[in-house]
This record gives structure tokens, C-alpha cells and sequence, in this order.
């Protein structure tokens, strides 16, 4: 609507909060009545009470490309080639699918999984190849699962995952399983015990604390292969990533989700990485080109 003479008095006066407020409560009822009714569908077509899953809005997954391609260094294109893989792997899908429907917690979950922020771990390991992946807080093993897939893609590889919940982990079968080292226990102790490991990729998930994340950074350490990508699900809710990556001088990063035709916000990943060595400035290129020098 365009302003009239009238309202840019009354913008202009004592009542404009009072003559706005309307307008204001349109606006929040509309966003509000948005996510009630995103709130009801959900409570009518699924079952879970925890660790939700979603898809990811278009742009939102373009996003996650192009955070994945930065914190590991490797092409865009490459990595939109992995999250397309992964999302239509057929194989894994209905692995995923009859675990969930015949396991005990059969009711309070989703048979059809979807990857959300998930498919970067997939990607990640794709992209780098390491050697040894360890994932803290495996739940029901949904992520560890797209990790020992990529392990296998790769050809090499394995991943250590480790939860305080002797049941976690039911997901994590079959081939899977062949490339999963499941340790049930806390994930700092866990850490610890790898020192000297080498692990190129590190999962964080544990949801317990600040202090926790603290802990499992600082015993993770002496457990990282130099240059490891280390992800973090908790970075939107407190700094301990960020801050130790600037101790240890490293890069940080942190990718917020946009989740499609769902209630929830979104989690999304905190990246601690060292980015590929600067390109020479332009200026240096052309004169090693043409051989000159000072």
C-alpha cells in the first residue's frame, strides 16, 4: 500500500505505534497460522517425537552444497553429485525403512527417512575419503548409517560411533555394519581412548552441554588426523565449536537448515576446518608467467 498524506502524519505522530498495531498483528498472525497449520499436518502424518527429519527447502539443500564444497575444499558440482547420490540410493533407503518398521521404537518414528543436513556427512566423507570417521550420539544410527554407505562407495574406510544408549545404533546393519565399530559409552572417554587415530572426520551429536562439546573437543585432538573436517549439530546453540577452531586456528563455518513443509526450525552444522592454501595473488601469477622478477 502506498503511504498517504494522512498516514505519513500519523507515522509522524504520538499514535503511530498505536495506528500500526493492525498491521503488526497481521503480520505475526499470518506467520503464526503458517506453522499451525504446518504443526497440525505433522501431528496427523507422523510419528516422531524426537531427532525429527524433513526434507530440505530447494534453496536451503543448494545452500548445503556450497557449505559442504567450502569446508572440504573440493568442487561444487562434485558434491551436488554426492547429495544426489545419496538421495537416491534404493538400497540404503529401504534398509533404513525396514529397520525402522520392524525395530522396538517402530511407533514413534517415521518409516521413511529423510536426510535433511545428514546427506553433507554423506558427502563429506565421499569428498575427503578418510580413513576413519568417528560419529558421537548415534540414536537410532540414521547419520553413522549414510557414513559406513559412503565408506562403502569409497571402498575403504570405517567408522567408529559411539552413544551412551546400548540400543542406539539398530539402524546400522547388514553391509553397513561391516565398516561400523559401535562403542557404547561416553563420547569424551571414546575420544580419548582414539588418540593417535588419525580420524579424518569428526561428528558431533551428542546434544548433552557446552561443557560436553568441550570435553569431547579437547579429548579429540590428540585424535584427529591433521587438516580433519570436524561437524557439529550444536553450533546454533552454543560457541564451543567456534571457539576452539580459533584456538587451534582454523577456519569455522555454520549452516542453518530451512526444513520443507515442517514445523521445526531446523539444526543445521557447525564446520571447524583448514581450508585449501591461498591462491597466489593474481599479479605473482602473471609474473611467474612471463619470468620476470625483482
Amino acid at each position: 500500500m502506498d503511504p498517504t498524506p494522512l498516514t505519513r502524519r500519523l507515522a509522524a505522530s504520538p499514535l503511530a505505534a498505536l495506528a500500526a498495531l493492525p498491521l503488526r498483528l497481521s503480520v505475526v498472525g499470518r506467520y503464526n497460522a503458517n506453522v499451525l497449520r504446518r504443526s497440525a499436518s505433522w501431528l496427523v502424518t507422523s510419528r516422531e517425537n524426537s531427532c525429527f527429519t524433513y526434507d530440505l527447502e530447494p534453496v536451503n539443500r543448494e545452500h548445503l552444497a556450497w557449505f559442504t564444497a567450502t569446508v572440504t575444499g573440493r568442487p561444487v558440482q562434485e558434491i551436488r553429485g554426492y547429495l544426489d547420490e545419496v538421495e537416491g540410493d534404493a538400497a540404503l533407503r529401504e534398509s533404513l525403512r525396514s529397520r525402522l518398521a520392524a525395530g522396538a521404537r517402530s511407533r514413534t518414528c517415521d518409516h521413511l527417512v529423510r536426510y535433511g543436513r545428514r546427506a553433507a556427512a554423506y558427502a563429506a566423507v565421499r569428498a575427503l575419503r578418510p580413513a576413519l570417521v568417528v560419529d558421537c550420539g548415534t540414536h537410532r544410527g540414521i547419520t553413522a548409517t549414510l557414513v559406513a554407505a559412503a565408506l562403502l562407495r569409497n571402498g575403504t574406510g570405517r567408522v567408529t560411533t559411539v552413544d551412551v544408549d546400548p540400543r542406539a545404533g539398530e539402524l546400522v546393519h547388514g553391509p553397513y555394519a561391516k565398516v561400523t565399530d559401535r562403542v557404547c559409552g561416553d563420547s569424551a572417554a571414546a575420544l580419548a581412548d582414539l588418540a593417535g587415530r588419525d580420524a579424518g572426520l569428526l561428528l558431533l551429536d551428542t546434544y548433552v552441554g557446552p561443557e560436553h562439546e568441550r570435553a569431547e573437543l579437547t579429548a579429540a585432538t590428540r585424535a584427529l588426523a591433521p587438516g580433519a573436517l570436524v561437524l557439529s549439530t550444536t553450533s546454533h546453540l552454543w560457541p564451543e565449536l567456534a571457539h576452539w577452531s580459533e584456538r587451534e586456528g582454523r577456519s569455522f563455518l555454520h549452516f542453518r537448515e530451512a526444513p520443507a513443509h515442517h514445523w521445526h526450525p531446523g539444526a543445521g552444522y557447525g564446520a571447524s576446518y583448514l581450508p585449501p592454501a591461498a591462491a597466489p595473488p593474481a599479479s605473482s601469477s602473471r609474473a611467474q608467467a612471463t619470468g620476470t622478477s625483482r
